[in-house]
């Protein structure tokens, strides 16, 4: 059973309530943002908590199974609190969220209602929508290896092995032509193969995106880059970023690519799905009864 603080329990118990939700949201690079369903701005642990979102959550459900918990929050897209532009570049992307019952009147008064990590994110215009996992979730991540023939860890990690800070994996460029919003033209390919940076991570180290990474799509060497969805921002001459070159995984390019098939965490030599679900067949009497 939660604990309640004593003066929330004794408001709660007197009949007449003045509550609040309050979401306390925590992104992965330290911001801290604070929404409210009451009218007016409340404070309490450090935290400005706005009205001006207009957000809303929805039911809160809970199990005593190991379940996975899920509800939503909903609000308004504003420059001053939640911003179309960082929902755009992941910026809330796994961020945790604490949302709490709070007596406005006197916001010491509070519980804490549950912690969340924000899922999936979707936008209608001038809305957003954030669906927030329960921490349960993480329960239901693989761990451990995957049967299967590509390799399943990442490229550069410590069970990979392959060092991309090596200059042969790594390049560093400024923008220096506009296509679209997820296009560009850039220096810094101009020794390398066409491809040899597909699949592989474009950290913006300028500009309106610095801080944020994306997966390059194609890549040549007279600089022609196109990245797997639009940059959270509008993308800027000058821009000035770092790549690493890409894997897709396979045992060939763990081999010829980085000379590194011994650390290739995949299994090349697996049957396939005709071999798996194929059975014997009963010869006729003129193939000895061999499979067929």
């Amino acid at each position: 059973m939660r604990a309640l603080d004593p003066d929330l329990a004794a408001h709660l118990a007197s009949g007449a309530t003045t509550l609040a939700t309050c979401w306390r949201i925590t992104r992965r690079d330290g911001a801290v943002i604070g929404f409210t369903d009451h009218d007016r701005a409340l404070v309490f642990d450090g935290t400005s908590f706005s009205p001006d979102s207009g957000a809303t959550g929805s039911a809160l459900s809970s199990s005593a199974d190991l379940a996975v918990d899920n509800a939503d929050i909903e609000g308004a897209l504003s420059a001053a609190a939640l911003s179309a532009d960082d929902l755009a570049a992941g910026r809330y992307d796994g961020a945790s969220v604490e949302i709490f019952r709070v007596n406005w009147a006197a916001p010491a008064a509070r519980v804490l209602l549950k912690k969340a990590v924000i899922g999936e994110v979707t936008r209608d215009g001038g809305a957003f929508r954030a669906e927030l996992r329960g921490l349960s979730h993480a329960l239901d991540q693989p761990v451990g290896r995957v049967y299967q023939r590509l390799c399943d860890v990442n490229l550069g990690s410590a069970k990979c092995g392959v060092d991309l800070d090596d200059p042969a994996f790594k390049t560093t460029g400024a923008v220096t032509g506009l296509r679209d919003a997820q296009s560009f033209i850039a220096d810094g390919f101009g020794a390398f193969d066409d491809g040899w940076f597909v699949h592989g991570l474009l950290r913006w180290q300028t500009g309106a995106n610095a801080g944020l990474a994306a997966h390059i799509k194609t890549q040549s060497a007279n600089g022609s880059v196109t990245l797997w969805l639009p940059a959270g921002a509008a993308i800027a001459i000058g821009d000035q970023f770092t790549a690493t070159a890409g894997c897709d995984k396979r045992f060939s390019t763990c081999r010829e690519k980085f000379s590194n098939a011994v650390n290739h965490r995949g299994f090349p030599l697996m049957p396939g799905n005709d071999f798996a679900i194929s059975y014997p067949l009963k010869g006729d009497k003129n193939d000895g009864g061999k499979r067929r």
